[in-house]
């Protein structure tokens, strides 16, 4: 009788691929994990249940089909593997990276339930795509037939690239527009390098241009093209611009120099390591290098400019956050490797004004002041009751008031959808209160006949995962009723 390959979980502990040294790690923007080797991503992959019902799967916005593809890996099909993970996942090796596997997949994996650690899903995952893209198993887009109509895609980030590839392949012509000077959107200029190096967002890149995906870069839609100039080209459009207003802090002297947004941060940082010429970093005003920096909020993003900070030789790096550490939206996983690389955080407290001199006195009313700043007022919280979400709300302690000394603060406090009617002179694009762009769920079709929209401008600010799965959907939606009334002018 051949020998089981799988459900070792009992006899087999979980390991991650091996994490560099913090105080290694913490000086460079290269990823943070080694590859697995083939053998221990066979061991790791055999710890695999195979249960009836594969929470891990059902758990994952994309319902990639985990168990089957860890029992091929297990048992040393790794080709097999990585025809079954693409099948459902467009950039698996980028999903491998960055999903917040401990919260989908991981988090739902049935023997964590029981007490024996998850299945580590998200490190073969990348294995499997990595080994892939080295044997040469990922191959060009090459469609059976060429088709005349056209989709434009307004939005090179996880969202419009998923659709684009998936159309592609169908043979449709597709045209990706972005206000960027590379594809990618937040892959490229929003996830620092140690979640995820850009030339694998670049390799994949690569391949859809290759592919016969045409990328009309440096095209901010409203000023160098209009929404109905795109519209008019092409026989179907879908808006995948994503969310990247900054939510404002509305506090006293929020105007100081040395306040920055989170996005601005990342991106200056994320393009000095492409190796472009950034004056904002070159003067200081987003380089962290010597400063005391609080970074305020706590979410992924509020990470990658903390983890960021520390990189670039900040004497001090302090995450404020206003709930306590299991309250909080960002990923546990991330916390850790933050605290060990030299992150302070500093748990339920709450920002209300900055100074620009940290001798005032009277913090609930420091004046206006001009010049950097050189503080963060700060309130003490506690946990009250629970709100609408389940989530227990913070409560101001009276008189906890002090100043957090900073010479540059990283505002991380979410995004928001910008004023796309306004923006692109279209009122009758039908938006939500939010400022989403109201669609419809499965589809992504609107109101407008042939616009479509996907990803973080629908459902605001979300994963990558979901973005993807929002564009493999759309695509199919589009092909269908593209199919249609080609059947209708052909009768």
């Amino acid at each position: 009788m051949a020998k089981q390959p799988m459900l070792k979980f009992v006899n087999v502990t979980r390991e991650m691929p091996q994490k560099r040294a913090a105080d290694t790690r913490n000086k460079d923007f290269n990823e943070i994990y080694a590859e697995f080797a083939a053998a221990k991503a066979q061991e790791q992959a055999s710890r695999c249940s195979q249960c009836g019902v594969p929470y891990c799967q059902s758990h994952c916005p994309l319902h990639n089909n985990i168990p089957d593809w860890l029992n091929l890996t297990a048992t040393g099909r790794l080709q097999e593997a990585y025809d079954i993970s693409q099948a459902t996942n467009t950039f698996p090796e980028i999903c491998g990276r960055i999903c917040p596997q401990d919260r989908l997949c991981e988090g739902n994996c049935v023997i964590e339930q029981s007490g024996h650690e998850t299945v580590t899903i998200g490190a073969v995952e990348k294995y499997i795509t990595d080994t892939a893209w080295e044997q040469g198993w990922v191959k060009p887009i090459t469609p059976a037939a060429e088709l005349s109509q056209s989709v434009g895609i307004i939005g090179a980030g996880p969202g419009g690239l998923a659709a684009a590839d998936r159309l592609r392949r169908a043979g449709y012509q597709v045209t990706v527009y972005d206000r960027y000077d590379r594809a990618g959107g937040l892959l490229t200029y929003g996830i620092p390098g140690f979640k995820l190096e850009k030339d694998v967002v670049m390799r994949r890149n690569g391949q859809l241009t290759e592919g016969g995906i045409k990328l009309e870069l440096n095209t901010n839609v409203g000023v160098d093209v209009s929404f109905a100039d795109i519209r008019e080209k092409h026989d179907a459009v879908i808006i995948a611009t994503g969310v990247y207003k900054i939510r404002e802090l509305n506090a006293p002297n929020a105007g100081l120099t040395g306040i920055v947004r989170a996005l601005d941060y990342l991106t200056a940082s994320n393009k000095v390591n492409f190796g472009d010429d950034v004056a904002e970093f070159n003067n200081g005003t987003l380089n962290a290098k010597g400063k005391k920096v609080v970074v305020i909020g706590g979410g992924d993003t509020a990470m990658d400019c903390v983890r960021t900070a520390i990189r670039q030789g900040a004497t001090s790096v302090k995450c404020m956050y206003r709930r306590d550490r299991a309250n909080m939206p960002g990923s546990q996983r991330e916390v850790a490797n933050a605290e060990e690389e030299g992150v302070e955080f500093i748990w339920l407290a709450a920002p209300t004004g900055y100074v620009a001199d940290t001798n005032v006195t009277d913090l609930q009313n420091p004046g206006d002041q001009s010049g950097s700043v050189q503080g963060v007022i700060t309130q003490r919280m506690r946990l009250g009751s629970p709100d609408a979400t389940g989530r227990r709300s913070p409560e101001v302690i009276e008189g906890s008031d002090y100043i957090e000394e900073a010479d540059l603060v990283v505002t991380a406090l979410g995004f928001e959808p910008e004023d796309l009617p306004t923006l692109w002179n279209e009122p009758e694009l039908p938006v939500t209160r939010w400022g989403t762009v109201k669609a419809e769920f499965g589809t992504g079709k609107t109101a407008m006949d042939g616009v479509y929209a996907v990803g973080d401008i629908v459902r605001g600010a979300s994963l990558v995962v979901w973005a993807i799965r929002d564009g493999r959907d759309c695509a199919d939606a589009i092909m269908a009723e593209l199919q249609s009334k080609a059947a209708v002018a052909a009768e």
